[in-house]
């Protein structure tokens, strides 16, 4: 099971890939072109080219877990990016999901205080 709650880095992949690689191709992609380690506690997002599906990438101990979503409707809005990858939060992982543009989406500062 993925610990969403836990602070795992969420990378997303700037171009899209071919949606017939699974999960060796995806991996050897994550260790290859974005030169990140696939076996490393984090999450891995690609798209296709037609933007309408994702696919995440999950090393889960001893074994990959590859989860999938097709929208029905429309395209997933990817960020403009100038790397081949992309780091992003839980909350603009679960906009993209929701197919939000959070580039387009501000969020407040959290303040953090140890007195008051």
């Amino acid at each position: 099971m993925i610990d969403l709650n836990h602070a795992l880095p969420i990378y997303l992949a700037r171009e899209p890939v071919d949606f017939r690689r699974q999960i060796d191709g995806l991996s050897l992609h994550v260790q290859e072109v974005l030169a990140l380690d696939p076996f490393a506690p984090h999450l891995f997002v690609f798209r296709n080219r037609g933007g309408d599906k994702l696919k995440v990438l999950y090393w889960h101990g001893n074994g990959f877990c590859l989860l999938y979503k097709r929208l029905d409707r429309g395209r997933f809005s990817w960020p403009a990016m100038t790397d081949d990858v992309h780091l992003c939060t839980l909350r603009e992982l679960q906009w993209l999901l929701d197919g939000l543009d959070f580039s387009d989406l501000k969020t407040k500062n959290i303040s953090h205080y140890s007195r008051v």
